[in-house]
């Protein structure tokens, strides 16, 4: 499973876009359907304005697969989710970058605990964020759409995030790194079409790609659309 990490174009399903009083069930068919990591988003209220999915959750979920936890924290205080995070067992974490005062200390705090690492950031955040730190960064995710707000109708990806994606793509390939990008935010067919060769890694995969309705048939659309962006 551990390759996973360096695999090109993966997807990453948010579990909170699955029906979440039958998680289970729904993850088993992720399972079924050659998904291999699963994101967990954890929200606050707070820093981000709902509380879809709760730790106890992930816990119990943490026992019924062995799919990777890809998590993004997105929470004004990040010690304590994150500490339970790491006692939980999770494979990668992502915390925000504007609520966490000691970055750098953040991420060899999650790398000692041989998890990995890495920092967010909301759609304005500049990329000048990540300047001392991307050579510890595992994964830089980047928010196409403001947190939290992806229930408000109409709500599209901001219009700089082209240029955004591909500013990150040119650091991180200007300084000879292996840290991953990682989109989330509405995340389209076509974003997966344009970023999937060789710009972005990891895509936060939801309503916009999945059917709870039939979960089933949606991620056997996304395996054929990785084939044909891959050709393979």
């Amino acid at each position: 499973m551990d390759n996973i990490w360096n695999s090109p174009c993966v997807f990453t399903p948010s579990l909170i876009c699955l029906d979440l009083c039958n998680l289970e069930r729904d993850v088993k068919v992720l399972e079924q359907n050659q998904i291999r990591m699963l994101h967990v988003d954890i929200l606050d209220g707070h820093f981000s304005p709902s509380m879809p999915l709760g730790l106890d959750t992930v816990r119990q979920l943490r026992d019924k697969t062995d799919l990777p936890f890809d998590c993004h924290v997105m929470v004004t205080e990040q010690d304590y989710f994150i500490d339970e995070l790491l006692d939980i067992g999770v494979q990668q974490i992502v915390f925000h970058a504007e609520t966490e005062p000691h970055i750098d200390g953040m991420l060899n705090r999650v790398h000692a605990r041989n998890v990995r690492a890495g920092v967010a950031l909301r759609p304005a955040t500049p990329l000048s964020a990540l300047d001392y730190v991307l050579e510890k960064c595992d994964t830089v995710l980047l928010m196409l759409i403001n947190p939290g707000y992806a229930f408000v109708k109409g709500e599209k990806q901001v219009a700089y995030a082209d240029r955004k994606i591909r500013e990150l793509r040119q650091m991180i390939d200007g300084r000879g790194l292996d840290t991953k990008i990682e989109l989330d935010g509405r995340i389209s067919p076509d974003n997966i079409r344009t970023y999937g060769k060789d710009t972005a890694d990891y895509f936060v995969v939801g309503s916009t790609c999945i059917k709870r309705d039939r979960l089933g048939e949606s991620l056997q659309e996304l395996n054929r659309l990785r084939g044909d962006v891959l050709g393979v």
